[in-house]
């Protein structure tokens, strides 16, 4: 179970390391899916810190502080739960795999951690 655990983590991790550096480089296709969601761009370095502070903690959990990586998990489902909602209320579905998706990762991140405390 440890190894899913390492597994899934290293896979978040990445997953928004990636996300967050989009969102502070203004990719092309983040600035399209902000506008389509109705996000003001002003708001694209809070959600990469946000992201990249979910990273971080499921860093130093992997590095020995479990409950720090715990909560980062749990921060990192809350974030992409609502970046589900927010898929939802504006009806763009066309790339609904996307937060699903980071929220499938950071849910998987939560119950492995959990699992193997």
């Amino acid at each position: 179970m440890y190894g899913a655990y390492l597994a899934v983590t290293f896979m978040t991790i990445a997953a928004n390391v990636w996300a967050a550096a989009a969102d502070v480089a203004r990719a092309r296709f983040v600035l399209a899916n902000s506008s389509e969601l109705g996000i003001a761009s002003s708001w694209l370095p809070l959600l990469a810190a946000l992201k990249a502070a979910g990273a971080a903690g499921l860093v130093l959990g992997l590095l020995g502080a479990r409950f720090l990586g715990l909560a980062a998990a749990a921060g990192l489902v809350a974030y992409f739960a609502g970046a589900v909602v927010v898929h939802v209320r504006a009806r763009v579905f066309h790339n609904f795999a996307y937060p699903a998706g980071f929220l499938a990762l950071a849910v998987g991140s939560l119950a492995l951690g959990a699992a193997t405390a």
